[in-house]
């Protein structure tokens, strides 16, 4: 967790600062996949090359979210999360350090009738696919439960009683690290991004909004992330990491967390 401290330090350095070169970028339609709007996200087609970091910079008024882009065979899927509007979608290549060569640069308008719509989806973040492992555990898990409430807390007993913190990882993980469900569900550990990855993910496959929050927590000394999940008309907020941490101890919990113990910097 503490590793996303330096991330963010690092993000606000590079497109708040003087090292980000004004280049102008093209505006080739290619590249970005606008076909899952109505979902909430856009799905980025650009082919990394070796060695060069490459950033998906996506903005709206005030508000910005940088992630790091990788190659995948179908592109990658971003979320549009701060709201109804228009986004600018800025794609840029490290030249060296912190300065960065814009190579496109486009817009993308969001207009959504409801909005929890942005995150029922896969995305970069919160990566799964309908057929996957965790997407098939949560429906088998839930296929006779009755309502939400119900599949959410059968999921999060799934998730606190499996899976286990894994301190080497919070050491050595970088800040392009990004969780990989099925590598969670085999090695039973992650870290709180992926607890948080994990969590959404399978309550996403059985049609319950879930955001992944990140930010700092009363309950953490370090950089954290956790869920907020949308029950009966409002959302909740779910901390699995700590949770699973504290079964088994003295301490005691309920699955719903006071939000006012939590402050929110990004969401997924």
């Amino acid at each position: 967790m503490r590793k996303w401290i330096s991330v963010a330090l690092a993000i606000l350095i590079l497109f708040g600062g003087a090292g980000a070169t004004q280049v102008h970028g093209s505006e080739s339609p290619g590249w970005i996949d606008k076909t899952r709007v109505d979902q909430g996200a856009i799905r980025i087609n650009y082919d990394v090359k070796t060695n060069i970091k490459t950033k998906v910079l996506i903005a709206k008024g005030e508000g910005k979210y940088t992630y790091t882009l990788t190659s995948g065979p179908n592109g990658v899927t971003f979320p549009l999360q701060m709201g109804n509007g228009e986004y600018t979608v800025s794609l840029l290549e490290q030249i060296k350090g912190t300065t960065y060569r814009l190579v496109h640069k486009g817009t993308v308008k969001l207009q959504l009738q409801d909005e929890k719509q942005v995150f029922l989806h896969s995305t970069q973040n919160v990566n799964w696919e309908p057929d996957g492992r965790a997407a098939k555990i949560a429906y088998e898990l839930t296929q006779k439960a009755v309502g939400t409430e119900e599949k959410v807390k059968i999921i999060y007993d799934y998730v606190t009683s499996t899976i286990k913190y894994d301190d080497r990882l919070a050491f050595s993980a970088t800040s392009s690290y990004l969780p990989d469900l099925d590598r969670t569900l085999t090695e039973k550990k992650d870290i709180c991004y992926g607890f948080s990855s994990l969590f959404a993910a399978m309550l996403r496959s059985v049609g319950i909004p879930a955001k992944l929050a990140m930010g700092t927590s009363d309950y953490v000394s370090t950089y954290h992330a956790w869920n907020e999940v949308y029950v009966n008309g409002s959302w909740i907020t779910i901390d699995t990491t700590a949770d699973a941490g504290w079964k088994g101890t003295t301490t005691a919990f309920t699955m719903i967390k006071d939000p006012a113990k939590y402050k929110t910097e990004k969401v997924y």
